[in-house]
């Protein structure tokens, strides 16, 4: 079946990783999939254009409104992946939930990334209950071979002190939903205190004008910078040699950098959020922080204690083996892909 997949594909980001990955595991069906960017359709009229152009028997959207709504009313089954923004900020702007919830009625399915998600998903549009799957996201890493923690450091613009570098390594792009300068101010303060400890930020430029907010704070904090994104095999390469991986969003549908970290045994340090409580349990497989005062507490019993961070991450890679296999989650979509088989096939009699 020829398939048309919309995403948010901005590089280096959760939304494109996630989408490719999916699309493999259509693609390993035998399904000819199409991803296209979701940005680069301003009505859905371009979008009927494109699905007669490509012959798409069926579509597969990633974020209900960015993505969904492009969808609609073009008589062609599609079903929908919640991304986390589209339930967490989109659903409280009114003109974006009802757009939604055309969106979930035409949808021969959703899926959410956890049981919490469908939930809320189902608070807000009760019609769409029945079609609502709970589907985690699948974990597979494959860090880099060439890497060199060195050019990392020098990239980052830190000075090696005879192994005394300790970096927490934040990925997110740079929006403020992620809030990335959460934890600045607390940093710079240890960092006087222990000139060793470094936070890194790395991730791409996705709003312009909070980039600018972003590096012109980093440029005046101590202990704090900022690389662009890189490579998913060098940036897996990397939390290997850090203490931790941050986590300071205000909201997360469920954060594939947190799974990756705890696939690769690097603990997790992070904001006791709805979307991270969902996956780290606190003390079990990472810490959670309320405020940025918290996390340097926890940050420092890391540093002290490496029994602990050898635990935390033990503790996460057994529960990543157990919940996010890559396996369940393709199995997940190519049932899913074959219902839209069927209702392609029963329109084409």
């Amino acid at each position: 079946m020829r398939l048309l997949f919309l995403a948010v594909l901005r590089p280096h980001t959760g939304n494109a990783v996630t989408a490719q990955r999916i699309r493999d595991h259509l693609e390993a069906a035998g399904h000819v999939c199409l991803l296209k960017d979701a940005l680069d359709y301003d009505s859905r009229l371009e979008v009927a254009e494109l699905i007669r152009a490509a012959g798409a028997e069926a579509a597969l959207a990633l974020h209900a409104y960015r993505a969904g709504r492009l969808l609609r009313g073009h008589g062609i089954p599609f079903g929908i992946v919640f991304g986390g923004t589209d339930l967490n900020e989109d659903v409280n702007q009114g003109e974006k939930h009802r757009v939604m919830g055309k969106v979930l009625e035409e949808a021969r399915f959703a899926v959410a990334f956890t049981e919490s998600m469908r939930a809320a998903a189902g608070l807000q549009w009760p019609h769409a209950k029945g079609k609502i799957y709970v589907q985690t996201q699948g974990i597979a890493t494959s860090p880099s071979t060439e890497f060199r923690w060195d050019t990392f450091l020098q990239r980052a613009e830190i000075a090696p002190r005879a192994g005394d570098v300790r970096v927490f390594l934040l990925v997110c792009g740079l929006r403020q939903v992620k809030d990335p300068l959460y934890l600045v101010d607390a940093f710079s303060e240890w960092h006087r205190q222990d000139p060793g400890v470094y936070l890194v930020i790395a991730g791409p430029e996705v709003d312009p004008v909070f980039t600018r907010e972003v590096k012109a704070k980093v440029k005046s904090s101590a202990g704090v910078r900022l690389v662009r994104e890189m490579p998913q095999e060098d940036l897996h390469a990397a939390l290997r040699h850090c203490v931790a991986l941050v986590n300071s969003s205000v909201s997360e549908g469920m954060s594939a950098a947190i799974l990756e970290a705890m696939e690769l045994e690097v603990p997790v340090l992070a904001r006791n959020i709805p979307g991270n409580a969902a996956v780290v349990r606190h003390g079990a497989t990472g810490l959670l922080f309320s405020d940025p005062q918290e996390f340097v507490q926890l940050a420092k019993r890391l540093v002290s204690d490496p029994t602990l961070g050898r635990d935390l991450g033990a503790g996460g890679r057994a529960y990543v083996g157990a919940h996010h296999g890559w396996r369940a989650e393709r199995d997940t979509y190519q049932h899913l892909i074959r219902t839209l088989q069927a209702g392609a096939s029963h329109q084409a009699c």
